[in-house]
């Protein structure tokens, strides 16, 4: 059996797409799966769209998602270079190019830009978008009139030529037997102006020359399937298994635009949310396995994915989703690791001296991306404006005047006190309420809402006045009962 070897194959050109994303950890399943090899190249034949500083982003990314690749720029595994333009220097791939144009699978075409555009066609009748559709016109050049171009220094591109009559069939593992007439299929640049490889060329040519078995990419390329299958017969190759991922949309079913504030891995994470949780559902856009589990470390997805369980269907980006997955993974992460990512959050909001860990402990299974917390804790810092109704809970039995009865009963109490712990302001409040003869909620809902001024708090009332200590609390008490009187 030949060794499962699969490529993650970037372009440099900014931020980490999650499209992307899932592509590069749907590549490393397959291959860590069967026990093969991940690849990573770097495919930056287009130099318009270079970007600054993108290929740290690919190498980031990749180093805190957990896929590492087993060779690659980094990590000479014997198949390098890895960067197109590196292996283009060599003029590797004009050298198959030329193959091609001997074999009379492709042409020298030397026709300009003004020619090309009156070849537009629109893409459908009511479509604003044209294509150049070429009509092989440079094909019928003789060998002499192609030396006699070259050699005045004309530009030129490579074509491939592609079969007028027909079928070509191609096998996708998740779309099946796919048929097009031959007749929709463009003679295709192989070799640009500028003598780089296209995209689709330099594709077909590194994935042979370096062993790759599976090819990961995502749906959009079907189309170009035909076109790398008739590369890979004019040179005798064989041709790879092709898994084609589903299409991501938003919720509104449109593609995940690179304009969407969660389109990319650093956009999440600057949201706040975790890189094992992005992966964990990133896995899951367009994956189902057998069974209902929904959170998986990578070592598990491992051992679960099988390709073949992928769907064809579009996968909806759940952003609701996502944040229930995300507060799953704070819920179980280990207490100093949250703190350590929770701390920051919290000093923009508390500037007093408080016991800023416990106040992480209140919060920790009550957010789902840590931005949540500043609003959860806000409260500590300054007493918010609020209305005397949150006084009124129809469960508790509570209305503006039982809690300003009760408010006024429980200050000397609390005032008296000197252990200020939770758990002896508890046992006082305990007292109180087994002494009234009344249900905790009764006692415990005023003296909440009197230290918080807010519906809803991580913490009970006692667990809130143990941070902010005896002075706060007797003051925020005091204040209730002057807007309740």
């Amino acid at each position: 059996m030949t060794q499962v070897r699969t490529r993650f194959a970037p372009s440099p050109t900014g931020r980490m797409h999650v499209g992307n994303l899932r592509t590069a950890l749907y590549a490393y399943l397959i291959a860590k799966h069967e026990n093969g090899s991940f690849m990573l190249r770097i495919e930056d034949t287009d130099q318009e769209r270079f970007v600054d500083g993108a290929l740290e982003i690919i190498y980031r990314t990749l180093e805190k998602t957990g896929l590492v690749h087993d060779e690659g720029p980094d990590k000479d595994g014997g198949v390098g270079p890895y960067v197109q333009s590196e292996r283009n220097a060599s003029g590797l791939y004009l050298k198959y190019a030329k193959q091609l144009v001997e074999q009379g699978d492709a042409y020298y075409c030397f026709c300009d830009k003004e020619r090309l555009d009156s070849l537009k066609t629109a893409v459908s009748e009511d479509s604003e978008t044209s294509i150049v559709v070429y009509d092989k016109h440079c094909l019928s050049l003789t060998r002499e009139e192609v030396e006699a171009n070259l050699a005045s220094g004309k530009p030129w591109v490579i074509r491939i030529n592609m079969p007028t009559e027909g079928e070509t069939t191609f096998h996708d593992e998740i779309y099946g037997d796919i048929t097009v007439p031959n007749n929709e299929l463009d003679d295709m640049i192989l070799i640009k102006s500028d003598g780089y490889p296209t995209y689709n060329f330099a594709n077909v040519v590194d994935d042979h020359l370096m062993g790759i078995t599976h090819v990961v990419r995502g749906n959009e390329y079907l189309s170009s399937a035909p076109k790398y299958n008739r590369l890979y017969e004019a040179f005798g190759w064989e041709v790879p298994v092709y898994v084609h991922c589903p299409l991501i949309t938003d919720e509104n079913h449109k593609k995940l635009s690179k304009r969407c504030g969660h389109s990319s891995y650093e956009d999440l994470v600057d949201q706040g949310y975790l890189t094992e949780a992005i992966v964990n559902f990133v896995a899951l856009l367009g994956w189902s396995p057998t069974d209902n589990q929904e959170i998986f470390s990578l070592e598990e997805l491992i051992k679960a994915f099988d390709y073949h369980h992928m769907s064809k269907s579009p996968a909806v980006f759940d952003e609701v989703k996502l944040k229930w997955m995300n507060g799953e993974y704070i819920k179980s992460m280990d207490f100093d690791k949250f703190f350590g990512m929770a701390e920051p959050v919290i000093k923009e909001v508390i500037t007093k001296d408080y016991d800023l860990r416990k106040i992480a402990a209140l919060v920790k299974t009550r957010i789902e991306i840590f931005p949540d917390i500043k609003d959860q804790i806000d409260f500590f810092e300054a007493l918010p404006e609020y209305d005397t109704a949150m006084y009124t809970h129809k469960k508790m039995k509570t209305n503006a005047e039982t809690s300003l009865e009760v408010l006024k009963e429980v200050l000397p109490l609390f005032e008296a006190q000197e252990d200020y712990s939770n758990d002896a302001l508890f046992e006082t409040l305990k007292g109180y309420v087994a002494e009234k003869g009344c249900k905790n909620g009764y006692a415990m809902w005023p003296v909440r809402t009197a230290v918080s001024g807010k519906q809803n708090t991580p913490g009970g009332a006692t667990e809130i006045m143990e941070i902010i200590g005896k002075e706060e609390s007797l003051d925020r008490i005091k204040k209730a009962i002057e807007m309740l009187s």
